[in-house]
């Protein structure tokens, strides 16, 4: 902690340099300046940086500490939500936070993995053990270009020990995260002119008798219970929000010949992504086919659940550096979204979020993160990182989500 308290005002520089790169995604802008920053604060780190440039702008960072087979993977992402304000993108210190877009969704999560890492290997790394980082463009969008790539190139290793990402969770472990789902059904039908009305095919109505079988669905879904645990206040079963997105039409006086409408679901760890598609699809088919409708029905996001248990040696000594670190018990609880844990738990990596921004303020207006979160939680990497290569992991388990 000394270590990292020392170097308060280079990571506080650094991340107020990360929120100026307006790195919003939807569109995905920003991102080769972004990495480029990222890279050259990573080799003053010593952190034998890397930048992958992947097609279009898509960039992917990555460094390593150690040069061992037993791996630890620290991963992030660079890219933010967009903005309410521009003044956004100016990081503002003072009181102890640092407020600006992207300082708890997860630019600051990633100054505390750089520099937990770099304190990691100040404090003597075993010579079989690697930190490998990982700090992706595209999560806000799914993932499938940035940690979808590293997937499918090979460069996530199944035998690594674990993985951390510093995601949004107020210093709570999250332990496991749902799955997600998204598609957009569109209603076809036929446009007239009201006067002609007789000679149109409302989309609208026939929308209305498409959708209506959902809700029925969404309420089965949110009774299902979870036995991870959830934060207070949370709820325990599966969302499924319809209609999150819905139009069509081109006038008032029109009969509307085509309409629109989103179906969005967070599924448990416990449920099939798969399975629910399938599910969802079969409802609409079926509603479609009797209303005497014609839909198409495009996928926008699936994304599978990941969940790591309690008794895992990987949970069980990451909580134990929490509570070094910050003299209080480690809470454990499922992250209510969606996270990149699912890419490395797929491969039976153990995998866990634990970062210092609040998931309530993230996207917001007044985003911020605390200071001596960031450096709390720097420790914890780096702690955990040395704590989890010295360990014995012979019998080390794979990893299975239920």
């Amino acid at each position: 902690m000394e270590w990292i308290e020392d170097r308060a005002d280079e990571m506080a520089e650094l991340v107020a340099r990360l929120v100026a790169c307006r790195t919003e995604n939807p569109p995905g802008r920003g991102l080769p300046e972004c990495a480029a920053i990222l890279h050259d604060a990573m080799d003053r780190l010593g952190l034998a940086p890397e930048i992958l440039v992947l097609p279009g702008d898509a960039r992917v960072v990555r460094g390593a500490v150690g040069d061992g087979d037993r791996i630890v993977y620290f991963h992030g992402h660079f890219d933010v939500v967009p903005a309410q304000d521009p003044a956004q993108f100016t990081a503002v210190r003072g009181g102890g936070r640092i407020t600006g877009r992207g300082t708890a969704d997860m630019k600051g999560g990633i100054v505390s993995m750089l520099y937990g890492a770099a304190a990691a290997r100040a404090s003597g790394l075993p010579e079989d053990g690697r930190i490998v980082i990982h700090l992706v463009c595209d999560e806000e969008t799914g993932s499938t270009v940035g940690s979808g790539y590293l997937r499918h190139a090979g460069l996530i290793d199944p035998r690594a020990l674990a993985m951390l990402t510093a995601e949004q969770s107020g210093e709570v472990i999250w332990n496991a995260a749902k799955g997600a789902l998204s598609l957009r059904v569109t209603v076809h039908g036929r446009s007239s002119h009201v006067g002609q009305a007789f000679k149109g095919v409302n989309s609208f109505l026939h929308m209305l008798k498409v959708a209506a079988p959902l809700e029925a669905y969404a309420e089965e879904m949110s009774d299902r219970r979870t036995a991870y645990r959830v934060s207070p206040g949370e709820a325990p079963g599966s969302m499924v929000v319809i209609g999150g997105k819905s139009g069509g039409g081109s006038n008032f006086n029109v009969v509307p010949g085509s309409t629109y409408f989103t179906v969005d679901g967070r599924f448990n760890p416990e449920e099939d992504v798969e399975a629910e598609l399938t599910r969802i699809t079969r409802l609409i088919s079926e509603a479609a086919l009797q209303a005497g409708a014609e839909v198409t029905i495009d996928v926008t996001q699936v994304a599978a659940p990941a969940g790591t248990t309690l008794d895992h040696p990987a949970a069980v000594l990451l909580g134990e550096c929490v509570t070094e670190v910050t003299g209080a018990p480690a809470r454990f609880e499922l992250c209510a979204g969606c996270l990149d844990t699912r890419w490395y738990d797929q491969v039976g990596i153990p995998a866990f979020g634990y970062g210092p921004g609040l998931f309530e303020v993230s996207h917001g207006p007044d985003e911020y993160v605390e200071e001596a979160a960031l450096h709390r939680v720097a420790a914890v990497y780096a702690r955990y990182a040395n704590r989890l290569l010295h360990h014995d992991s012979g019998t080390w388990p794979r990893n299975s989500t239920p």
